[in-house]
């Protein structure tokens, strides 16, 4: 029996939920006392909630930039947004110390970082992307340099660093689902749901992204303008996901690649939902086996960049034997 693209998504859609219902439930017994399973729900759900916006953001944003660059190998991790972030957290934590860091709230570091991280995509694309006739290989390769310059400035400052404040700060740069800060969460939900419906109302426009730059301005769309706001919606969107649970280099590229297998097709109606879905069922299900089997001994992000990196690999072999 061969499944539409409609059956596949309620398909994965169930399976989500069926894994969602799992992690919050799990261990949940009737001889459990009352107070003890509101707490257990009310603690998992934020994390849960955590972990699909993640999907969400990750999903959507990469899914976006493969299309306005025509690159299924691209993640958005290449414009250097991650590094940007660690960098933000090594020079407060070198200049202010631990004690005074810890004295800032979650979410004013939380909207700074989100500031910075905006500011620096709006620097890169409406700078650099017109002093170049609009070449965004050429934004992609400046924001390669620059992540690299921010992760080699990265690495000078955390040597420097005391050793109990480097300790805080990987803690605090790894990606973590097991410290959510609510206020964070309730914010980032806003922001992503806003973003969401900006991208919503372009999806016919991506689909003719999709068939490049000379045919899309043939047809009549405003290339500078399609191209600078999605880049400005893909920069919302990787930073909100990083600010609140740290970098998670390749499961974009996993979750996209795979919903470019699982539905082959060229409309991002389908596309978008799927990445977001299977997004979705990597990162419950990755939780559910670090938490309630490996008892929390490893964590989620070094899972899903491993299967990411072998991944990566296996494509650019697939494409190297095509050629």
């Amino acid at each position: 029996m061969i499944l539409t693209f409609k059956q596949k998504l309620w398909l994965i859609l169930v399976l989500v939920i069926t894994l969602s219902a799992l992690y919050l439930l799990y261990g949940i017994g009737s001889d459990v006392n009352k107070f003890l399973i509101i707490y257990m729900v009310n603690s998992r759900y934020k994390r849960l909630l955590a972990i699909l916006l993640t999907a969400v953001c990750v999903g959507a944003s990469t899914l976006i930039f493969q299309t306005i660059s025509n690159n299924r190998i691209l993640t958005p991790s290449i414009i250097g947004l991650d590094s940007v972030y660690v960098f933000i957290q090594t020079i407060m934590l070198f200049f202010l110390g631990s004690q005074q860091t810890l004295k800032i709230s979650a979410l004013s570091n939380y909207c700074l970082s989100l500031l910075i991280m905006v500011g620096f995509a709006f620097f890169l694309f409406k700078v650099l992307f017109k002093q170049q006739e609009y070449s965004i290989y050429f934004v992609l390769l400046c924001g390669l340099v620059l992540n690299t310059l921010f992760s080699s400035l990265s690495s000078f400052f955390q040597m420097l660093i005391d050793p109990n404040d480097f300790l805080i700060l990987q803690t605090n740069l790894f990606a973590s689902f097991n410290a959510i800060n609510t206020k964070l969460l309730w914010v980032s939900l806003i922001i992503v749901v806003f973003v969401l419906l900006i991208s919503w109302t372009s999806l016919r426009k991506l689909d003719v992204l999709l068939l490049g730059k000379d045919v899309a301005i043939s047809l009549g769309l405003d290339y500078e303008l399609l191209v600078m706001k999605f880049f400005i919606l893909i920069s919302i969107l990787i930073s909100v996901s990083t600010a609140l649970v740290g970098p998670i280099t390749f499961l974009g590229l996993l979750v996209v690649n795979l919903a470019y297998h699982i539905f082959p097709t060229y409309r991002h109606s389908i596309l978008l939902p799927a990445s977001i879905l299977i997004g979705m069922l990597a990162l419950v299900g990755g939780q559910i086996i670090v938490q309630y089997v490996l008892t929390l001994e490893t964590q989620l992000s070094v899972i899903l960049n491993f299967i990411g990196g072998i991944y990566f690999i296996l494509i650019l072999l697939k494409e190297s034997k095509d050629k």
